[in-house]
């Protein structure tokens, strides 16, 4: 993978921690920096770690499968990024109007950090039948999760619930589009 097809990719799976940032932000009561950039930490830090797992999961058996490789990273990522697309566009309850509170215990940004993270673990298994750095993919996932979650939390306040699901969605599309150019790349070699 090239560095730009590595930052699409790292946005991508950045933009589910950053609609779930713009959430968190929504809740709370004028969130400042310091507030933002610790969840974008911890957001950032359990995405770099969970696609470290994928990989280390998908070399264990990528000498089973080492011909099917292109179609497994596609369709693993186009998956991600329906099911991506099919949480943007489901309707959340509205939930009663409480007082908001300062910020968020790290059990539940943990939490969500890792429900937001799933996907970058099942990526993690698809790299690891491509020929790709994954400390720098990885890095690169954590780097612009940490970025996307902390401006996330800054700007949730304001638009978290119209823009959450629609970066949700934007997201899921990415997924799809690496996907695709994946499956395309490999295709346009073998011709």
């Amino acid at each position: 993978m090239t560095f730009i097809a590595t930052l699409i990719l790292a946005l991508g799976m950045s933009m589910d921690a950053f609609a779930a940032a713009l959430g968190k932000g929504a809740t709370l009561h004028r969130p400042g920096f310091k507030e933002a950039l610790r969840t974008g930490l911890i957001f950032g830090s359990i995405e770099a770690l969970t696609p470290l797992i994928g990989w280390a999961l998908g070399l264990a058996a990528s000498r089973y499968i080492m011909a099917w490789d292109h179609w497994i990273a596609s369709i693993l990522l186009a998956f991600l990024g329906g099911r991506m697309m099919m949480e943007g566009f489901r309707q959340t309850a509205v939930a009663e109007p409480c007082e908001a509170p300062q910020s968020h215990g790290f059990m539940v940004l943990a939490t969500t950090a890792v429900a937001t993270s799933l996907d970058a673990l099942a990526v993690g298994v698809g790299l690891a039948f491509l020929q790709v750095n994954i400390i720098t993919t990885a890095l690169t996932i954590g780097a612009a999760t940490t970025v996307m979650a902390t401006t996330g939390v800054l700007v949730g306040r304001f638009i978290g619930p119209v823009l959450g699901k629609w970066a949700e969605v934007l997201g899921g599309l990415v997924l799809i589009a690496v996907g695709a150019t994946i499956l395309l790349q490999h295709l346009g070699q073998a011709a």
